[in-house]
């Protein structure tokens, strides 16, 4: 089942590259492992999938333990700062950042690990009160303390759009993101790039990557519904 779903989710990105005039290769696809148990993650893994994404700093670090060495850990959770020293030399990229305080505090422990980390900026485009993220209109601001800081890297932005019975409901906020990402990466700021727009998840990526993502963040299409039994 696992195999039939991947692939299904692999042709629908195709399809949504096809009629966006996009190569398929300018999309990662993040399976997001969360709750699910190593073997499961092999399973993919056997497939030749490399690109995992998990919410939870303890969950990853216990599976980057027992993995294979060269899959790429993607942290898409909110990152606690007190959390940060045991993620900055696992993750491949941080996707949660969203203050200065937490750029910081990785900017610290990647001095310490002598390593930089690359990040997205978390955006909460729709404004949503239960999400992380900061406002669009802060963005840059925010973007450019970031910037001066040594051992972090700005790579682009993230958001996480609302939780829609119609995925079309959530084209304005990928395209709001989108033109976020343009109108940062016109003002060349130093040790930034926008070349990552992570958005999209199981009900909506289609659309997401009709609207430019380069990542899409896909669980539940791919590992069935999560289980909350595991204790994190």
């Amino acid at each position: 089942m696992l195999k039939e779903n991947f692939e299904e989710v692999e042709e629908r990105i195709a399809a949504a590259c096809k009629r966006s005039g996009r190569a398929r290769e300018e999309v990662t696809l993040i399976a997001v492992s969360k709750t699910k148990p190593a073997e499961m993650i092999r399973d993919i893994y056997d497939l030749g999938h490399r690109d995992f994404g998990e919410n939870k700093v303890q969950e990853l670090t216990a599976k980057y333990g027992i993995l294979p060495g060269d899959i790429r850990w993607h942290l898409i959770g909110h990152l606690q700062t007190n959390k940060v020293k045991y993620i900055v030399d696992k993750a491949c990229l941080i996707h949660s950042v969203d203050s200065l305080k937490l750029a910081q505090t990785i900017s610290r422990e990647a001095g310490k690990h002598g390593c930089c980390v690359p990040v997205l900026i978390e955006v909460n485009v729709a404004g949503e009160e239960s999400k992380f993220g900061v406002s669009p209109v802060e963005t840059e601001e925010l973007i450019r303390q970031i910037a001066g800081l040594p051992g972090i890297s700005v790579r682009g932005l993230m958001t996480i759009a609302p939780n829609v019975s119609n995925a079309e409901e959530n084209r304005p906020v990928f395209r709001k993101l989108r033109e976020l990402s343009v109108d940062i990466g016109g003002k060349n700021i130093n040790n930034v790039t926008m070349s990552v727009l992570s958005m999209g998840m199981t009900g909506d990526y289609e659309v997401a990557i009709e609207e430019g993502a380069t990542m899409v963040r896909v669980g539940t299409g791919i590992f069935g519904q999560r289980s909350y039994s595991i204790q994190n």
